[in-house]
Formats: structure tokens, sequence, C-alpha cells
């Protein structure tokens, strides 16, 4: 594909410049960001040089308007606000890093505005929902059993699907109903489990079930600590466990609405509906600031509203 001038080049691959590959590098040891984290600032940053190849300009040749001009040109594209908020906020850190090593002399991109991103509710499943989505796993087969503890842990603990898939076997402790969690940043948690979600882990568990997906040879040592396998006998994969969950949302008619995140709001949605402090929610969901689990106060209000609309022979307006 040619260079256009104005239009950033989505297709060509790119050479990344030393001083981009150290700061990745940076990103991963110092900063500790996760793999999925990494991949997306790559991408980002791969197209910001595209952009910059087109008007054949070096890294530390780029000027705040460039940097202006490629978010337009990303907003043209029909780029959603989240993709470009994320594009710019990859810029920005790439030349914070480079000011800050001494690397540029200037950074074009401190003064750049990073787009609003309009908050949106989670789409929370409804209890009925989530009970109808759990009753939905039938049978005791160690694929079924699998299935079930997926959906249980999911919802009963709120866990992003990273690290639900990350669990590994001494990460759980069924004797004290609580297991380890790693978060963005490899930050560690302790997150309780309810009864449901721990006698599934146990029927999962059990040599009969586990076991019966265990090969006889182990393609990568750490599969054999994995919590949840795959019917190769690998580790559970991001993929596998979304398959898992649309697989029963299709069983119940929720499969245009549910993802293992919707599982993760649900969870928090329904605390918060029964009265649990947002400042236990905050640790249960591994959140760094309480600002981010506060949007699940906006669901819960919302739901209020409704339950008094519904419920209140004066609430009614009309």
């Amino acid at each position: 594909m040619s260079a256009v001038r104005g239009r950033p080049l989505v297709h060509e691959p790119v050479a990344f410049p030393l001083e981009v590959e150290e700061f990745l590098t940076w990103l991963r040891v110092e900063k500790g960001r996760s793999p999925a984290t990494l991949a997306a600032y790559r991408r980002d940053l791969a197209g910001w040089l595209r952009w910059l190849g087109s008007r054949g300009l070096a890294l530390a040749e780029a000027t705040e308007t460039d940097v202006n001009d490629h978010v337009v040109a990303l907003q043209g594209l029909g780029r959603s606000a989240a993709t470009v908020k994320r594009v710019v906020v990859a810029v920005r850190s790439l030349y914070r890093f480079l000011a800050l090593e001494g690397i540029t002399a200037t950074d074009p991109a401190v003064d750049v505005e990073v787009p609003r991103v309009p908050a949106g509710l989670p789409k929370a499943l409804t209890e009925d929902e989530v009970n109808r989505l759990l009753d939905a796993v039938v049978g005791d087969d160690p694929v079924a059993c699998r299935d079930r503890a997926v959906l249980e842990v999911l919802y009963g603990t709120g866990l992003r699907i990273a690290e639900l898939v990350g669990l590994s076997l001494a990460d759980v402790d069924l004797e004290d109903a609580q297991l380890r969690a790693f978060g963005k940043g490899a930050k560690e948690r302790i997150v309780p489990l309810g009864r449901p979600a721990v006698n599934a882990l146990r029927a999962w568990l059990d040599p009969d079930r586990r076991g019966a997906l265990t090969p006889d040879r182990w393609a990568r040592r750490t599969d054999a600590e994995a919590v949840f396998l795959n019917v190769r006998g690998g580790r559970l994969t991001r993929q596998g466990a979304w398959g898992i969950v649309r697989k029963y949302g299709s069983r119940v008619g929720l499969a245009d609405r549910l993802t293992p995140h919707v599982l993760r709001h649900s969870c928090a949605t329904h605390m918060l509906d029964h009265g649990a402090d947002i400042r236990y929610v905050q640790e249960l969901l591994g959140h760094a600031s309480v600002s981010t689990t506060q949007i699940y106060t906006r669901v819960s209000t919302e739901r209020l509203w409704q339950v008094y609309r519904d419920a209140h022979p004066r609430a009614r307006y009309e």
C-alpha cells in the first residue's frame, strides 16, 4: 500500500525504532503491563509510526500539530472515541518516556487533549437471568463440571476473564473458600468464594473430572498447574472461556448480551443492590480507584428508580 498524505497506513508492517522497543520493555518490566495491554500499545504506536512515515517524519521530528492531525484522521476514519483515546494515551506515554530519558528534547503530545469517552452504564443481567444461565449447565461429565465452575466463579467473584484463565491450582483454597487473583499490573488480591462456586470447583477438581482432561504429557509445564483445562489438556484460553459463556448464553436467549465482562458487571451490581459497601466491591473487583467502581452505583440507582416507579402508587408523574 502506498503512503497517502494525511491518512495513516493501517496494513503495512512497520519497523519499530530501538527507543520504542525500549519504551515497551519499560512498560512490561517496570510498570508490569499485561501482554494484552502491551499488544494494544504496539498496534497503536505502529499506526503512529506509519502516520509519521506518510509525512516523511522521524519519531523525534513530530510536533503537536502532527499528533492532533493524527487524531483528526482517526476520527475521520470512524474510529470510536475509546479507540482514539487509547491511541492518544499511547503516543503521550511514549513521548513522556522519551523526554524523561533525554532521547527527545521536547514532548509534542504533552498538550494534546485526550478525547472524552461517554460513560455508559454496564449492561448487567438480572438475578433471574443469571440463575437461568447457571441452571443451563446440566450433567456431571468433566466438560459440564468445568463449565459450571467457570460460570459460578465468574459471577461469584467478578474476576476478569484473564484472571480466571490465569488461575493455578495453588491459587485456590477450597477449605478457606477463597482464591488468589492476579489483576492488572500483576497486582495480587484475595477473593472470597461463595458456596455454589466452592461446590462447583470441588466437583470440577475431582480427579475423575479434571483428571479426565489431563493429557499423557503436558504441552507446557504451566498447563499442569492450570485450574481450568480445555478438552486437549492445555490451559483454558481467554477465547475458550468466552466460548463457554456464549454457549450457555445462547441456550437461555442471552447470546446477544452476554460476555464474561457482563458477568463481572452483574456481580458488582447485584452486590450493591443488596447493600454491599462500595469499598468492599472495589477490593473484590481489584479496582485501583473507587471512582471506577462508582459507575455501578449508577446502575443500582437506575434499578432503584425502576422498582420505585413500578411499585409505588405515587411514583408516576403522568
